[in-house]
């Protein structure tokens, strides 16, 4: 593949490519994922550039986009928008712009979750929601989405507007790779390892889609009912403007006397995080809306058991390598954490189903693989 890609370079007609993102933010799934093809495409020999109004990353170099159009100054240049919330200068360049225009869909949290909570985050995400059909009508050339839940829904929308669309599924790239091969924080190991206390971990930003609530309300039937000497980890950056959702689950952990056993770490580094899925023995996630979910790989890529609510993306990532239950039960899922905890058979056999899925769809080069051939018939 590589050395066909570089004979290209001999062609004068090698198309430019400009990856084009809202912002960019170190450690976000989405800007990973914007990397990760910046990395592929360079590897590859593309001349290829990162575009954003708003960035934080030390690497790649990014561009403002009002700069895109003087890059991108022939018809088989192409334009690599990746969409995951509402943005009025995206969809206006996406629709100007005289190139070849792929879109990849990250989906959009539905406002609802933050209605109430914090408008800032409500009103982005009904502006993104409601430009979806903006995005379909565009008549890109391409659509890539990171799940087939996602693509499925990029699908309905069209539907809905009578036009057809050419779409794959291309899943997002990531640091995981880097994550098997960096060291551990050690003080998390210290913190958390050899206390005798069975450790149950989630990882996501706290955020009301992310459903923590169900999460620690399952997490104090298996406390209270099956297993005192256990401990919640909740890895995740949190946001102040979501302050008044963290103040929820705060009362409800205090109601539940559950102060010493469910645990907050913020954001943490890539080390940091490491360490957190090693001194885990399981991974559960209810939450109610994922467009792909990348803590999921990450439980496979360690061979961590898991456990989900099969809602939205959720049990098209997980396929069959974890337990998927369809209702937010906390007594369902608190039986089922005792169940997987007390076999060994059962847990070691769920690590080793998520780690060989892992392996097979979800490491960097074979989301190189699946990106540059549906990149192909454009080059």
């Amino acid at each position: 593949m590589r050395n066909f890609f570089g004979s290209l370079l001999l062609n004068n007609d090698l198309p430019k490519i400009a990856i084009l993102s809202p912002c960019l933010v170190e450690g976000d799934a989405v800007s990973n994922d914007v990397v990760g093809m910046y990395e592929t495409l360079s590897r590859n020999l593309f001349n290829v550039r990162v575009f954003a109004e708003n960035s934080t990353v030390s690497y790649p170099q990014v561009s403002h986009p009002s700069k895109i159009k003087k890059f991108l100054n022939k018809p088989s240049d192409i334009l690599v928008y990746h969409y995951s919330v509402g943005w009025d200068y995206g969809m206006q360049l996406l629709s100007n712009i005289g190139c070849k225009r792929i879109v990849k869909y990250h989906n959009v949290t539905p406002p609802e979750f933050y209605e109430g909570i914090c408008e800032d985050y409500a009103s982005v995400c009904r502006a993104g929601r409601k430009q979806l059909n903006n995005l379909v009508k565009a008549n890109c050339d391409l659509y890539l989405a990171d799940s087939q839940y996602n693509l499925e829904e990029l699908n309905s929308i069209s539907k809905e507007e009578n036009q057809e669309i050419q779409g794959a599924v291309v899943f997002p790239f990531h640091h995981i790779d880097r994550l098997q091969e960096i060291e551990a924080d050690m003080s998390v190991l210290k913190k958390f390892k050899n206390d005798g206390k069975v450790n149950i971990l989630m990882v996501g930003r706290l955020a009301p889609n992310k459903g923590h609530l169900s999460l620690i309300s399952a997490f104090n039937v298996y406390h209270k009912l099956y297993n005192s000497n256990s401990r919640l980890l909740i890895v995740g950056s949190q946001d102040p403007r979501l302050s008044e959702y963290k103040e929820i689950l705060d009362i409800n952990i205090r109601n539940w006397n559950l102060q010493d056993s469910v645990f907050y770490s913020g954001r943490v580094s890539d080390k940091a995080l490491k360490s957190y899925y090693l001194v885990s023995d399981l991974f559960m996630i209810m939450s109610e809306h994922e467009g792909f979910c990348v803590p999921l790989i990450e439980s496979m890529s360690m061979k961590l058991p898991v456990v989900a609510y099969g809602s939205t993306a959720i049990p098209y990532t997980l396929g069959k390598s974890g337990l998927v239950w369809q209702e937010l039960d906390p007594y369902l899922f608190a039986g089922s954490v005792d169940h997987i905890l007390r076999d060994e058979q059962v847990k070691f056999a769920l690590g080793t189903m998520g780690w060989k899925r892992y392996q097979e769809y979800f490491t960097n080069s074979s989301v190189e693989k699946t990106f540059m051939k549906a990149l192909q018939q454009f080059l």
